[in-house]
């Protein structure tokens, strides 16, 4: 496969023109008409999705499985987000435009959010890497739209409203690429999507819940964290345990407290720090450690959460630890990444999309082979909550033009703006064509949602009742 990184040998080659990459772009529709991207065909070959789900619960921690099974048997909108290998499954040997981003890899419209960044700004970005992996922009388009169709049936929408919402990404996406295709490579490097900008996008009702949500970010601080999760046994802080999905590490049978301390932070990660990142990281002292459950097709790969202390009990920092496996994608892209360590595939995805939002990110490896990357849990972040009956679906489909902006900036930063612009262009046919495959792959995740249920209901998986 060949290399995402191609190094610094093509410093010294010419580079097209904005003009001629933009018509470059328009040329590839000749090969691979937008149009195309609507159809949606179930093949013959399609293994059992209950399978898949089946396949990937081995690799993870047994007494979870069944908590993941019951998260995603929650709605078809919460099993879609659980089955990103079974999608790439079906779409992954389709054929793209070839033209290369860093993708998502699981994009749906949970994986979008606020964040402070270091400088404490309030940006709006994706907020998930563990799958990102070079391939083809179409995967992440088709996956976020299906998602926008799916959720908005759950939030009662109709077919117009659910065929609104899928549109208003790809509409969003095809005209900030436009934006983006005329800047500069710096100039889009630099750039975040600042939640002042955005609120000047929406209307009045949808301002005023995206204000809130804000508010509520600006919130969540390391020391109101420590309020939240963390008490005080014997004048010593220590997180508070909370059944299955929190579990203080000492009380577990596996990865002894002392050893995953010693290993995953004072040996592997402080190494994928920069020395001013270690340099304020070793003024803390840590105090604690404790299984989390997090996610929804995350559940069951292994996750901690680290309590460390630094001048007084004013000034904790959570971090938090998660295991890396190999994205989903892989066995479908055409290029790599030059990384052993699927953790630092993760950050290098996370940095390429949000530049260094976190000083703490980074990565590492146990002496058992597990792989992980590291971040700081909580600070300033914040998400909409999409539940039926309490998210109004106007503000739902203006919310599905703001992931359209995010996902177009996130493939500006890893890709070429121009040649993609191009491809795109200034027509509705993209959009009609996402939308149509969109419904068409909704239909196949309610068929996949009914198997897993039979499957659920015939014993042939576990299901937890508290998750």
């Amino acid at each position: 496969m060949a290399n995402f990184l191609n190094g610094l040998g093509h410093l010294s080659s010419p580079h097209l023109s904005i003009e001629e990459r933009i018509a470059q772009g328009k040329k590839i529709r000749q090969e691979l008409p937008r149009s195309s991207h609507a159809q949606y065909k179930t093949l013959s070959s399609r293994r059992d999705p209950v399978s898949i789900i089946m396949e990937q619960d081995q690799t993870r921690i047994p007494e979870l499985v069944p908590i993941r099974h019951a998260r995603m048997l929650t709605s078809s909108f919460s099993f879609l987000r659980g089955t990103a290998k079974i999608m790439i499954e079906d779409i992954g040997k389709q054929v793209t435009s070839k033209i290369p981003v860093l993708t998502n890899g699981d994009m749906h419209v949970s994986n979008f959010g606020i964040y402070a960044t270091a400088e404490r700004n309030i940006v709006f970005s994706m907020n998930d890497f563990d799958e990102t992996h070079p391939g083809a922009w179409e995967w992440d388009m088709k996956r976020l739209t299906t998602s926008a169709v799916v959720c908005a049936q759950l939030l009662g929408g109709d077919r117009i409203e659910c065929e609104s919402a899928a549109r208003n990404i790809v509409k969003a996406y095809r005209e900030k690429m436009t934006a983006y295709a005329q800047e500069t490579n710096l100039s889009i490097w630099y750039k975040t999507i600042q939640m002042h900008e955005v609120l000047n996008t929406l209307s009045p009702e949808a301002k005023k819940e995206t204000e809130a949500i804000i508010a509520k970010a600006q919130t969540k601080t390391q020391l109101q964290l420590f309020e939240k999760m963390a008490h005080l046994v014997n004048d010593r802080p220590q997180i508070m345990s909370s059944g299955p999905l929190l579990t203080r590490e000492v009380n577990l049978e596996t990865n002894q407290q002392t050893q995953l301390l010693e290993e995953a932070i004072l040996k592997s990660y402080i190494e994928s720090l920069s020395y001013d990142r270690r340099n304020i990281l070793q003024r803390y002292q840590v105090l604690d450690i404790a299984r989390k459950v997090v996610g929804v097709g995350s559940v069951g790969t292994r996750c901690w959460v680290i309590l460390l202390q630094g001048v007084n009990d004013k000034d904790p920092l959570f971090l938090q630890i998660k295991e890396a496996q190999k994205s989903v994608l892989e066995p479908f892209s055409h290029t790599n990444l030059p990384f052993t360590n699927e953790g630092r595939r993760v950050i290098f995805g996370q940095r390429t999309v949000q530049g260094a939002p976190d000083i703490f990110l980074g990565w590492g490896q146990l002496q058992n082979g597990l792989q992980f990357y590291v971040r700081q849990l909580s600070d300033m972040k914040g998400s909409v909550e999409l539940i039926p009956g309490k998210t109004k679906l106007s503000f739902f489909k203006e919310y599905c033009s703001m992931c359209g902006w995010a996902l177009a900036l996130a493939h500006a930063k890893s890709g070429d703006s121009a040649l993609l612009s191009g491809y795109c262009g200034a027509s509705d046919e993209l959009d009609d064509s996402f939308a149509r495959f969109a419904f068409a792959y909704a239909e196949q995740n309610e068929r996949d949602y009914a198997a897993m249920q039979q499957a659920a209901k015939s014993g042939r998986i576990a299901v937890a009742k508290d998750f």
